[in-house]
């Protein structure tokens, strides 16, 4: 699908490292990693993100924000005394985040992710739908904050629009 149609009845968000915050980018798919080399003696190796671990301050408080978000809860299990781990996957993505009790030592709201759609002005609809507080989509450089221009990238260049949102802990791109 063309990252310019708005024509998409599922917003297809997955979970990247590629840019700081909770951002949304507009990106065109990626070619196929398998693709033969030229050269038989390199080989190619899929390599794809599973899970994120996100630490947060109040387990169950961040469980009603991603279900708010509309992602599908694939598990919530306390297998020992101080250990909880909850996972949620984004529609459409290969990768899920997780979060819980006992899991990391890092201080919450302070992972660094991105999250990658095929049209950022629906996926920016939808998060304002479901009662999340979501920036106006804008375009340019992230850094410094005055470089960004409203509205998506007039070229729908890949990776060329955003917009970010605030995590239960205060954590916004």
């Amino acid at each position: 699908v063309s990252p310019a149609s708005n024509t998409n009845q599922e917003i297809d968000m997955s979970s990247t490292q590629r840019h700081m915050g909770d951002l949304l980018h507009h990106s065109r798919a990626e070619a196929p990693s398998n693709q033969a080399s030229s050269d038989a003696s390199v080989r190619k190796v899929d390599l794809k993100l599973e899970v994120h671990i996100v630490p947060v301050s109040d387990v169950d408080r961040a469980k009603q924000f991603y279900e708010r978000l509309g992602w599908s809860l694939d598990g919530d299990d306390a297998p020992l005394d101080g250990l909880r781990i909850v996972q949620f996957t984004p529609p459409g993505s290969g990768a899920s985040v997780t979060f819980g009790k006992g899991l990391t030592t890092a201080a919450p709201g302070s992972p660094q992710g991105a999250l990658i759609v095929s049209d950022i002005e629906a996926a920016h609809a939808e998060l304002v739908d479901r009662g999340i507080d979501a920036t106006d989509v804008w375009h340019g450089l992230a850094f410094p904050v005055e470089a960004r221009q409203p509205g998506p990238d007039p070229e729908r260049t890949s990776y060329g629009s955003f917009c970010s949102f605030t995590d239960p802990d205060g954590k916004r791109g």
